[in-house]
């Protein structure tokens, strides 16, 4: 055999034995998990943008979510303008108002209708003690309709036949409603009445249900069964029922806000409180339990700093995920009446004011709508990457 000689490595040229990544906590090692997911990075900013927007977005509105402009019903966002004198503009709504309007879109106000001739079609309003004449005989005489005029605006005998230029409305972003309140103010009212309903019964969720779950898991034989039984029962109750009980128990106007809290919070613990159970019946038997009972550790603490501080992870989820399941409920049970009232604002109600008007004005559908589809979206997005970040069994690196 070949004798090797061997060379001893000085100090200075070992290997570090420095940790290459520096070790993380559960809660860090989990947020950079979820930054990595981007769905769940937009679910997240979605959701800050919604709460701000909540929360602050009313106070810097010129308007309130109850006052009115009735003369400024119903004005769509982006208005159709036809020239009048210098940089004034005038729009006529679908109900056949004429407003007037300046060049850039800021709507200044209604002017009165003074006559209309039925048989010819012409309406005339007053401006500034000179009239304006609309002709609508453009739509229903036979010899005009191939001109492809809806109507004509007459002033100061120069007749407009087609709209000067199409804008934004600077006054009303998002438009008006039935009643002229500003969609755009109502809709970030909306934001701040859905997204407080969920979060309050989020927390009524996390206490009853974390409580109840724990509890029944923990001491486990006849009582679990009978607990268990209970929130079966509880379980089986149809949502509608249970919402016209508790307002029949109430029997207060503008109750619908307590109403849609107390029905999320009393009636979506038992999916919690089934979670928690699983979560504290896989934990009761792992070796950190046993010793903390050994230990003689009583059982509340053994709740409140082992079992839960480790049930976190899903716990977080399923809070986020029941989040845009109570806005979708508070919407709901609001646009069938049973929820927030007027003049209130919510999702739900701003939809249901809508319907009437849907398909002449269908922008007022359309922002409320939109609204709790970008937030349920938000919030799944997040929920599903923190299941992802929080679960070690889901875990991709």
């Amino acid at each position: 055999m070949a004798n090797h000689e061997f060379q001893y490595v000085q100090s200075d040229q070992k290997g570090s034995k420095e940790q290459i990544r520096p070790s993380l906590t559960y809660w860090a090692d989990a947020w950079r998990r979820l930054k990595k997911n981007r769905l769940a990075v937009i679910g997240l900013i979605g959701v800050v943008i919604i709460l701000l927007i909540g929360l602050f977005g009313p106070f810097l509105s010129p308007y309130t979510y109850r006052y009115q402009q009735t003369d400024l019903a119903n004005l769509p966002p982006r208005l159709t303008l036809y020239h009048l004198v210098d940089d004034e503009y005038v729009f006529l709504t679908s109900q056949y108002r004429l407003i007037l309007v300046e060049k850039d879109g800021t709507v200044i106000r209604r002017l009165s209708q003074t006559s209309t001739d039925p048989i010819n079609k012409v309406y005339t309003y007053d401006y500034d003690g000179e009239p304006v004449e609309i002709d609508f005989s453009y739509r229903t005489d036979p010899t005009k309709r191939d001109l492809g005029i809806d109507f004509t605006v007459t002033f100061r005998d120069v007749v407009e036949e087609q709209p000067a230029r199409n804008v934004q409305n600077k006054t009303f972003i998002m438009g008006s409603d039935n009643l002229g309140r500003d969609m755009l103010t109502r809709v970030m009212y909306g934001a701040r009445i859905s997204i407080s309903v969920a979060v309050i019964a989020a927390i009524f969720v996390f206490v009853i249900g974390v409580v109840y779950g724990s509890v029944s898991g923990i001491v486990g034989g006849m009582t679990d069964n009978i607990m268990m039984r209970i929130v079966d029962i509880i379980d089986s109750i149809p949502l509608l029922i249970y919402v016209i009980l508790i307002m029949v128990m109430i029997d207060k106007p503008g109750s619908g806000f307590i109403t849609i809290i107390l029905t999320l919070g009393t009636l979506y613990w038992v999916g919690m409180a089934r979670m928690v159970r699983g979560q504290v019946i896989g934990l009761k038997d792992q070796e950190f339990v046993l010793a903390a009972k050994v230990l003689g550790v009583p059982t509340q603490k053994i709740i409140t700093r082992h079992i839960i501080p480790n049930s976190m992870g899903p716990i977080i989820v399923s809070l986020t995920m029941m989040i845009p399941t109570a806005v979708f409920t508070e919407s709901f049970l609001s646009f069938i009446g049973l929820g927030i009232s007027a003049p209130q604002a919510s999702w739900g109600t701003l939809a249901n004011d809508a319907l009437g008007g849907l398909t002449t004005y269908p922008y007022q559908l359309f922002y409320p709508s939109f609204a709790i589809a970008i937030t349920m979206l938000c919030f799944n997005f997040l929920g599903d990457g923190l299941r992802t970040a929080l679960d070690p069994r889901l875990r991709k690196g």
